[in-house]
């Protein structure tokens, strides 16, 4: 028998309001707001209420627990996803996966946990004046993180995983084990589902709990309207109740607050700023929103690889990532997916009998993805989140020749890599792409191919910018300590304070930033 630490926890008098059963207005009072409860969020509860603090968690998605994950793409996708998985860029050329539920992405994602890459840290201090963090200064929070969330490299590989070491030692490519953050884990393989053994240290069930057994209050299905300041200093936030179907039932909530930290993502955190109309005199909020834009090569190999099952990811290779130096040609870091039914049909291009065919291959199917880093270059200035007429935020990624010209390459390096492990064909993701069964028949046609928007299929898990954090007011929205420079008792806490982006999975950074910076701001709200 599962333990479902969540409806022991609400049995145990956890104080929880669903929107979806809200009726009228109300005020509510707390020391600290924070907004999303993902990576950023979870982590600032928990540290924040700990510290004695009066804290009010808000996320606009549902509370659900380990018994509501039932393994079914078909349930988990509108259920724990925003947009049901269908969230993609301006001109629908990326497909973003992001979760929308209490515990936010980190309820959803594949447990890949790799600290910040040092290249990332030492631009960051050259180009974006940072002082305070570095990986000396970072150390001991990763440590924590990872001593909390159970993180350590995961050895047992599926095929999936296995065939992407074998075409590695090939070509001798280096490659790694990927740390995970799990304890127990069934290895089921369903990660972005969400984990119905609770074996995914997730901050739905580790922090968020923690935060409100020491008192802190949840708020789910309710959407951050606007944040209320005046004085150039924040007083709190309105909310919109939302109900089962994620649309506003009319309910609302005013909250009085001293302190709001914002962690609702990426995308989320400049779209609460943007509507919100908060000051901003060099007008960057949205600015600079970075993907990892993620192309996909699939191979079929003669004996079944079953990527479905087993860990999704537990091997990458950062053998591109960094031969150029931070700065220089678009690096790409490269990792598998799991292939599930659903996930693979949206994704595969090609139509009638070809996509059917490739169906029913699904077993015999090894994916790789390669994750371009952008951000680096100055050719490489990412998307820009933007307001819908309802306000609901649109990120727009206009796609530069530069980040077009490392995405070619990462198709040549997928594509070779698949044969050098033993793949009879290989079929890149692009609508003008065919099965190929060598090598160099592969590389003939990639180099060919054109890279356009729509026609090179591309998707991406990993949001980050778009509220950066630097030392210079002109170029940064917030300081090292995650402050809004414009408004007091405002903090931005989440993966949008990023720069660039990373050339490396987000989660853990996110971890390691949050707890430095709630624990700074618990010091100071306790002074």
């Amino acid at each position: 028998m599962i333990k479902d630490i969540i409806a022991e926890g609400l049995a145990s008098g956890w104080q929880h309001i669903d929107g979806a059963s809200q009726q009228g207005e109300q005020e509510l009072d707390c020391d600290v707001l924070i907004v999303g409860s993902g990576a950023g969020g979870g982590i600032s509860a928990q540290v924040l209420s700990q510290a004695g603090l009066k804290v009010i968690v808000v996320d606009e998605g549902p509370l659900k627990s380990s018994q509501d994950f039932k393994l079914q793409e078909r349930q988990a996708y509108p259920d724990l996803y925003q947009e049901s998985a269908a969230r993609k860029t301006k001109d629908k050329a990326i497909s973003i996966f992001q979760g929308r539920c209490v515990g936010g992405s980190t309820t959803v994602n594949w447990t890949t946990s790799l600290r910040t890459p040092e290249p990332t840290l030492q631009h960051w201090q050259q180009r974006w004046s940072f002082r305070e963090l570095h990986s000396k200064s970072l150390a001991p929070y990763f440590q924590k993180a990872e001593q909390l969330l159970g993180i350590s490299p995961w050895l047992n590989t599926n095929q999936n995983n296995a065939l992407l070491a074998k075409g590695c030692e090939a070509l001798n490519w280096p490659y790694q084990a990927i740390p995970r953050n799990v304890k127990q884990c069934w290895d089921l393989g369903y990660c972005g589902m969400g984990c119905p053994t609770n074996a995914k240290q997730s901050m739905l069930v580790t922090t968020i709990p923690a935060a409100l057994n020491a008192g802190a209050t949840l708020l789910s299905r309710f959407r951050v309207k606007a944040l209320q300041f005046s004085n150039d200093a924040i007083t709190g936030a309105q909310l919109q109740a939302l109900d089962s179907k994620q649309r506003a039932n009319g309910a609302k909530v005013n909250i009085h607050a001293r302190q709001v930290v914002l962690s609702a993502g990426a995308i989320g955190s400049p779209a609460v700023l943007l509507r919100s109309k908060v000051p901003d005199p060099y007008q960057l909020v949205g600015k600079r929103t970075f993907l990892h834009p993620s192309v996909m090569s699939g191979a079929v190999f003669e004996q079944a690889v079953n990527s479905h099952q087993g860990a999704p990811q537990s091997v990458y290779s950062d053998h591109f990532v960094w031969r150029d130096g931070s700065d220089g040609e678009c690096g790409y870091k490269l990792e598998v997916p799991p292939v599930h039914p659903i996930l693979l049909a949206t994704k595969i291009s090609g139509f009638g009998q070809f996509h059917s065919d490739m169906m029913q291959q699904i077993n015999h199917l090894q994916v790789t993805i390669a994750l371009l880093r952008d951000g680096f270059n100055e050719q490489s200035i990412g998307g820009q989140v933007q307001l819908r007429d309802d306000g609901s935020p649109v990120l727009d990624y206009p796609i530069s020749d530069f980040v077009w010209r490392g995405a070619r390459r990462a198709l040549l390096s997928m594509a070779e890599l698949q044969f050098a492990a033993g793949a009879k064909q290989v079929f890149p993701l692009h609508e003008q792409s065919r099965l190929v069964s060598s090598w160099p028949q592969a590389k003939t046609m990639i180099e060919q191919l054109p890279m356009q928007a729509l026609a090179t299929r591309l998707a991406s898990a990993h949001v980050m910018g778009g509220c950066a954090m630097g030392g210079d007011e002109q170029t940064s929205l917030v300081d090292e300590e995650g402050n809004y420079r414009w408004l007091d008792g405002l903090s931005v806490i989440d993966g949008s304070v990023f720069p660039t982006s990373l050339g490396a999975n987000p989660q853990l950074s996110i971890y390691a930033m949050a707890l430095r910076n709630a624990e700074l701001l618990a010091k100071r709200l306790q002074a």
